[in-house]
Order: structure tokens, then C-alpha cells, then sequence
């Protein structure tokens, strides 16, 4: 039983080290595929040595062995968080689940949706922009969801669940028409949909609720600790969207939970 975690700890790892790849390159007409890795700084070809998740970059002392210039802690942190990922959907899906076929299915699809919103929290915080071509085939596996669920439930209602999702972003889309853009991406908007068809009204609105709160403790952090930061400088919204949902999907937190004296 140990050592499976671990199996799935250092694919998790692996597969953060990929999307670290997929992270960089998009957008930049590189192929996410094809094409050796290279320092970013001096663009020499990198050995396999030097691309082993984490241990290279400890191996390494966090700093290219040719110019010395200093690796991102990016690359690290991804691979470390995909992993710890990988690990804690396992525990809650697959173990949780009794290791049913049921409960595989649904540890591979949250593997997915787990890749592709790294993929979108990192490039937000880098370039404060939610590329299309990550958030579309994550609104589009969240509606499949739903599909999904509407055939397997008998009560469950995909019309309900449409219009569900639907209300779940309209918060978002009001703060973006309202601040003309200012205060909101309609990135933003599009992930919030995608969200509220994945976990469904109830919990949508949980992340809703908790996303701002992590946002403004983060914001007051800011202030605090970084003289660069004011009150009208722009923080991408996206990470904070994404660790709510971790939160309320991995550790069942509700609306009830957040107001224990109201609900």
C-alpha cells in the first residue's frame, strides 16, 4: 500500500516536469513536444541528468552548470505540486472509493482536469492572461461531466446543471462588464464556467466565496510584505479560482461550512 503513493508521487512528478514544458513553451510556436529542453539563459541542450524532476534542480544547486545563471523555482514547485496532486486524489478517489473500476475512472479524469488547471494557475501568474487553448478543453471536459452525469443519475437534471454553471460564472462575467475589464479577465469568466459545470451550483458557489477570501488574505499579504504592491496593482484571479476548487473538491468544503451559523 506504500508503495504504490509513491509510484504515483514520482509519475506526478514526471508529469509536472512535462507540463513545466507545456507551461514555457506556449504560445511561442514551439512545439510542447517535439524539441530538446535548453537553459533559458545561455539556450544550451540540457542532458537527461539535468532534467530529473527536483533532484536536478538540488543536484544543481538551483543554478545552470554552464553559465550559472539561476534556474526558476517554477520548475521545482510544479513538479513537487503535481505530484503532492496526484497523491491526494488517490487518497480521495481511489482509497475513498473502495478501488472500484468507478473509482480509478474518476482518479484518471481528475488527473486531467488537475493538469490543465496547474497549466492554467502558473501561466496566469506569469503572463496574468488565461490562454484559450487550456481553458477551452477544460470548459468542454466539464460539460462532458455533466453529460455524463445526466445519463448515469437518474435524478440528475443536465438542464439544471447547464443553468447551474451558468450562475456560477455570472458573478464573474457582472465584475468584468461592470469594471469594463479592469478589475476582471473574462478568462476569469470562462474558468468560472467550466468550474460551476464541474462540481455543480452548491459547490461552485463555495469556491466562489473561498477564492475571494484566499485572494484577499494574499492581497493583504502583499501590502504588507512588497512596497511594489498597491492597492490598484493587478493580481491574476485565476490561481486563487483554482486552490479554491482544490479545496472544496479534495476536502468537501461547502457553502455550510464557510457560514456554519447561516446554513
Amino acid at each position: 500500500m506504500v508503495l504504490l503513493p509513491l509510484i504515483i508521487f514520482a509519475f506526478g512528478l514526471l508529469i509536472g516536469s512535462f507540463l513545466n514544458v507545456v507551461i514555457l513553451r506556449l504560445n511561442t510556436g514551439r512545439s510542447v513536444v517535439v524539441g530538446r529542453s535548453a537553459c533559458a539563459t545561455c539556450a544550451r541542450t540540457l542532458h537527461w541528468y539535468e532534467l530529473v524532476p527536483v533532484f536536478s534542480f538540488l543536484g544543481l544547486g538551483g543554478k545552470c552548470h554552464t553559465c550559472k545563471q539561476s534556474i526558476s523555482f517554477q520548475y521545482p514547485l510544479v513538479e513537487l505540486l503535481t505530484g503532492i496532486y496526484f497523491v491526494l486524489a488517490y487518497s480521495r478517489l481511489v482509497i475513498g472509493g473502495g478501488f472500484t473500476a468507478l473509482s480509478w475512472l474518476s482518479f484518471v479524469f481528475a488527473l486531467v482536469v488537475g493538469a490543465l488547471l496547474l497549466i492554467i494557475a502558473v501561466y496566469d501568474l506569469r503572463h496574468q492572461i488565461i490562454p484559450d487553448m487550456i481553458v477551452y478543453p477544460f470548459i468542454l471536459i466539464a460539460l462532458a461531466s455533466v453529460l455524463y452525469r445526466a445519463l448515469t443519475v437518474p435524478t440528475y437534471s443536465f438542464a439544471a446543471a447547464l443553468v447551474g454553471g451558468v450562475f456560477v460564472a455570472l458573478p464573474f462575467f457582472l465584475i468584468w462588464f461592470f469594471s469594463k475589464g479592469r478589475a476582471m479577465g473574462f478568462g476569469d469568466v470562462k474558468l468560472a464556467l467550466g468550474i460551476g459545470w464541474l462540481v455543480g451550483l452548491s459547490a461552485g458557489f463555495a469556491v466562489f466565496v473561498l477564492s475571494f477570501w484566499i485572494g484577499g488574505i494574499v492581497g493583504l499579504f502583499l501590502l504588507a510584505l512588497s512596497r511594489k504592491y498597491k492597492m490598484k496593482s493587478e493580481v491574476p484571479f485565476g490561481p486563487f479560482l483554482i486552490i479554491a476548487l482544490c479545496i472544496v473538491g479534495l476536502w468537501g468544503v461547502t457553502l455550510s461550512t464557510l457560514f456554519p451559523i447561516w446554513l
